[in-house]
């Protein structure tokens, strides 16, 4: 124990020796001038009845104005050296709460005892200044729904609803209103799309097409995890995705969201194209074995569709074309495991 002890004390006195040697002054760890934050960070707000709803920096700020007015009266006023220690005390517990409330003594409660926000929990955490504002941002052309399955979308495709698209492309289409001539003033083609008149999903229908747009699903591990797809108008709220895409993404239908971005640029759509398209990016980065790969219930219906069986319905029948086959599929002449001949035509392109 006493080892440890000892141990602990030579690291103590190492650390001092450093500190001596450094040529540090130990008052430039005191403050005595204290940083203000700019008004605009720490706001009033008038509120109905002409009561002020203000942010809890300005009653830190003002316990430490406060307090060390009493002091500086006080010291003024010669008062016994008990009561300036004391008032010293105070002082240094509201710039202590000002910069990290609750970090040492306790903590200082605002009017519904709740913990006053100091300076240090503006900028921690997930909801503080770094994470929240400099390291992610809102930005506009942008929804997020939702997604499906969509079975039948070809592979460069992606389901878009209606009503997201039409909020997504409102600068296109009031553009292409003003040009068609429908309407005379960006307020008169407002007018037309908030009213969803019948030519509106028309010019919607001709500005989305062709014109990608970016899906993402969070979290974003690698560079497949946004990619370019052409939109389709769905009806409906939600998204409807590729199932051959869902691998890259990690996607899966139990409730997962993800978000849309529209390129705006004639560079950006370019871009989005040529570098981010889901059919340009059927290789995996990391591998570059594919990543576009049957799975599931397209393998088993791969399986179901070729099998062949003894014995079938309609076997040995022949056929002079595919749409003969499909009749006898309907009319039960024939099962999807009968063994037929057809004569299919290959046209060498």
């Amino acid at each position: 124990n006493s080892e440890a002890k000892r141990k602990k004390l030579v690291k103590r006195l190492k650390l001092v020796e450093a500190f001596l040697a450094s040529g540090a002054k130990c008052e430039w760890m005191i403050l005595d001038v204290v940083p203000v934050i700019p008004p605009e960070l720490r706001p009033l707000v008038p509120l109905d009845g002409g009561r002020f709803a203000t942010s809890d920096l300005n009653d830190l700020y003002r316990r430490v104005i406060n307090r060390n007015n009493r002091l500086k009266r006080l010291i003024e006023l010669r008062a016994p050296e008990i009561i300036v220690r004391n008032e010293k005390r105070m002082l240094q517990e509201s710039v202590d709460a000002l910069f990290d409330n609750g970090r040492r003594g306790r903590v200082i409660t605002g009017a519904n005892k709740r913990p006053l926000k100091s300076l240090s929990d503006m900028l921690k955490g997930k909801q503080g200044r770094f994470r929240q504002n400099l390291l992610g941002k809102r930005v506009d052309y942008s929804g997020r729904s939702v997604i499906v399955v969509g079975p039948e979308l070809k592979l460069h495709q992606c389901g878009l609803p209606k009503k997201m698209a039409l909020e997504l492309f409102k600068p296109f289409i009031y553009s292409k209103l003003e040009l068609y001539g429908m309407a005379s003033t960006i307020k008169a083609a407002k007018r037309m799309v908030e009213k969803e008149r019948p030519e509106v999903w028309d010019i919607l229908e001709e500005v989305i097409r062709e014109h990608p747009v970016l899906l993402n699903r969070a979290p974003t591990l690698h560079r497949l995890g946004i990619q370019a797809f052409e939109p389709v108008l769905i009806e409906g709220k939600a998204i409807q995705l590729h199932p051959l895409v869902c691998t890259a993404f990690n996607a899966d239908f139990d409730g997962d969201q993800m978000a849309v971005h529209v390129p705006l640029s004639l560079e950006a759509q370019l871009e989005a194209r040529v570098l981010m398209m889901s059919t340009n990016n059927i290789l995996s980065p990391a591998s570059g074995k594919p990543i576009i790969v049957p799975s599931q219930d397209i393998v088993l219906g791969l399986y179901y569709l070729t099998t062949e069986a003894e014995g079938e319905v309609g076997e040995g029948m022949v056929f002079t074309d595919v749409g003969e086959i499909q009749h006898a599929l309907q009319a039960s002449a024939v099962t999807l495991h009968s063994k037929i001949k057809a004569r299919i035509l290959a046209f060498n392109e």
